[in-house]
């Protein structure tokens, strides 16, 4: 993880500037910002514009990083394009025009710009890697730009305050664009406002000019209405479960909306309700299992951890924790013990697993911080094994709970795939063991920041 720019845009200039091609929408934000970029792509999708969406980090396939029209980037292109971008790399250094190798994340940015371009993209949505203003995709003609959420993530990198971090985030304001933000903290949104008054970009606010109600549930999602300054969009079913996934929608409607406004376009409710019924996002408070519920979620903050349990206590208000658990593996540097306090309230089982990663915390380490949090704890080897100690312990009246990481939802979800790629989570590992007959080596998840 290297911030600043200087590489990329090297590395942009050797391959023709595609980023300049096409206006964008930017998101940045501690939580919700994928959600919100997928949704938003959608949403332009449905409106005639290709639209290329780049999020990280991926779940299953590398390629889910980088799509057009929903489509994920083909394997050629994926060779052909890294190639290109590898020979520009060699030929830079060389020239002294950069002064280092560019990161996996610097790679994977200019391959999705590169892609987009050559594929004749009129729109990109792009979600952050990490903070905003020398995060590797600060490169773009941002039309509008999005600040979901600000809370206390990667301080040895943005800053040990929530203002620091707010300003690293409002960094992707950029003069000439416009901003939607989410519900932050006071000091956060102070410093939001004062860094987009000085490039003089006008803000709409999610619970001001931002505004949904009407909501209602149902065992696939939420109906909402989504208010904005002369439009409202009603009847909006989002297939996303979780209280969280009504703001992230609003931000994601008012997003493409202002995008639609400032590229000359017209922007149709019936075109936005198509488009977010249709939205997929695994491991985002997923449901992958009933009877009893079992849920998949990426939270691996203490914020997203309470939207989680938040979300869970709206979804199942009845379970009973005496009958539920919590799987739960996560990598150095987190908040093991603000994680584990938003959890508790939901289960008295807690089943520690280790993450696939050279930066995973063993379980034997975790339990320290779980002791006086859940009265029952176990530790499993592996998550699959985690998964089935927790299944057998979980009762009719309770649920599963499995969080704490992308990196583990992500092998869970790779266990019951039939992607037979190669792993790119971690380019810097080694196989996990000797592949089976016939199939591929796969690198252990790991050495990629947590978006």
């Amino acid at each position: 993880m290297r911030p600043g720019l200087e590489v990329v845009r090297g590395l942009l200039d050797a391959l023709g500037n595609p980023e300049r091609s096409f206006p964008a929408i930017h998101v940045t934000g501690s939580k919700g910002k994928g959600s919100v970029a997928v949704m938003a792509a959608s949403v332009l999708s449905a409106h005639g514009v290709p639209t290329g969406l780049f999020t990280s980090p991926h779940l299953v396939s590398y390629r889910e990083r980088i799509r057009l029209d929903g489509k994920e980037i083909d394997p050629p292109s994926v060779v052909d394009g890294i190639a290109r971008i590898e020979s520009a790399a060699d030929r830079l250094e060389r020239e002294g025009r950069i002064d280092r190798a560019p990161t996996f994340f610097e790679v994977t940015t200019a391959l999705a710009l590169d892609w987009f371009s050559r594929r004749g993209a009129k729109a990109a949505v792009v979600e952050v890697g990490i903070g905003g203003r020398l995060d590797a995709t600060n490169v773009l003609d941002t039309r509008v730009g999005v600040v979901t959420t600000v809370e206390l993530e990667h301080t040895d990198v943005l800053g040990p305050t929530l203002e620091a971090i707010a300003r690293e985030k409002a960094g992707i304001l950029s003069s000439g664009s416009v901003g939607i933000v989410g519900e932050l903290p006071a000091e956060a949104a102070d410093t939001v406002r004062r860094e987009a008054g000085s490039r003089g970009v006008p803000l709409w606010w999610l619970g001001r000019e931002v505004r949904f109600d009407d909501r209602t549930l149902s065992p696939r999602g939420q109906t909402l209405t989504v208010r904005l300054p002369g439009l409202a969009v009603e009847d909006l079913r989002v297939p996303l479960l979780g209280g969280f996934q009504a703001g992230n929608a609003a931000l994601a409607v008012a997003a493409s909306v202002r995008f639609l406004d400032a590229t000359g376009r017209r922007p149709d409710p019936d075109r936005v309700r198509r488009a977010l019924g249709r939205v997929r996002w695994p491991g985002r408070l997923e449901r992958v299992e009933s009877a009893p519920e079992m849920f998949y979620d990426v939270a691996h903050t203490p914020g997203s951890a309470r939207a989680l349990a938040q979300g869970v206590a709206e979804i199942s208000p009845l379970a009973d924790p005496e009958e539920s658990a919590v799987v739960f593996g996560c990598l150095r540097g987190k908040d093991v013990e603000g994680i584990l306090d938003a959890l508790a309230p939901l289960a008295r089982t807690l089943v520690l697993v280790p993450v696939r990663s050279d930066r995973g915390v063993p379980p034997a380490e975790l339990r320290v911080s779980a002791i006086g949090r859940f009265p029952r704890i176990v530790l499993a080897p592996s998550a699959a094994d985690g998964v089935r100690l927790a299944r057998a312990a979980t009762g009719s009246e309770g649920l599963t709970i499995v969080t704490g990481s992308d990196y583990l939802i992500g092998e869970l979800l790779r266990s019951g795939s039939s992607e037979d790629g190669p792993d790119l989570s971690d380019p810097g590992l080694g196989p996990l063991s000797a592949p089976s007959s016939g199939s591929a080596p796969r690198s252990a998840p790991g050495g990629r920041p947590e978006r």
